[in-house]
């Protein structure tokens, strides 16, 4: 398991008035009278990367001051991590990772490295605010053989990694053959990880908004709240 030092993380407020007026919003259920079922667990997979970019906030859209973006259809990826009970977290480490336009990775073992749209910077991470949310601007990852699109999802707290997960947009036809999806057998648990990935509204480009919520197996007094 991963450790992580919280004071190197750092984040860019940026693009927040592209949000405004859309639908997410970083709201929480609140207290529940049963528990939430937690975001069920996935593997990490070999593509975490290996050296991480050197730009490793937010936005992967754009590497440092490059001028030029990555290639892919932009994603404005929002959620709120919390706890059984609905309550945010605050204060955790969310990194997320994913294959380029083409499902090439940032990883020295990935197949056609050379090939990797050296404009996507692949890794950010972002550390939730008082209502336990988060915000990335990235792409709707490629795909590759044995694969169905997705994002892979580690949170962690206090330097502690809690969770491993992979997200995936609703509708892909291939993710009935996925060979990570077919570990997934109840159909709740399945739908922890499946979000719609939709056009933002007002947008003139084609974006898409996906929020994608995640329920961490702890207590109110486990989380650390």
């Amino acid at each position: 398991m991963r450790t992580l030092n919280c004071s190197i993380c750092h984040r860019r407020d940026f693009l927040r008035t592209a949000l405004v007026g859309s639908a997410v919003l970083f709201t929480v259920p609140g207290a529940f009278a049963e528990a939430l079922m937690p975001t069920v667990k996935q593997t990490e997979g070999p593509f975490y990367p290996d050296h991480l970019p050197l730009d490793t906030d937010n936005d992967l859209l754009i590497v440092n001051s490059s001028i030029t973006p990555a290639i892919g259809e932009i994603t404005h990826l929002t959620g709120v991590v919390m706890d059984l009970n609905g309550q945010p977290v605050r204060n955790a480490l969310v990194e997320i990772w994913s294959a380029d336009n083409t499902g090439i990775y940032l990883h020295s073992r990935a197949d056609h490295p050379e090939q990797r749209d050296k404009n996507f910077q692949s890794y950010g991470r972002f550390l939730t605010g008082a209502k336990g949310e988060y915000y990335f601007r990235t792409i709707k990852p490629g795909k590759y053989p044995g694969r169905t699109r997705h994002i892979h999802f580690a949170i962690s707290l206090n330097g502690k990694r809690v969770l491993t997960t992979q997200c995936y947009p609703q509708g892909e036809a291939d993710q009935a053959t996925d060979i990570v999806i077919k570990n997934i057998k109840d159909p709740l648990a399945l739908k922890t990880v499946i979000v719609p990935f939709s056009p933002l509204e007002g947008s003139k480009i084609g974006e898409l908004a996906a929020r994608f919520d995640i329920v961490l197996g702890l207590t109110h007094d486990e989380g650390g709240h």
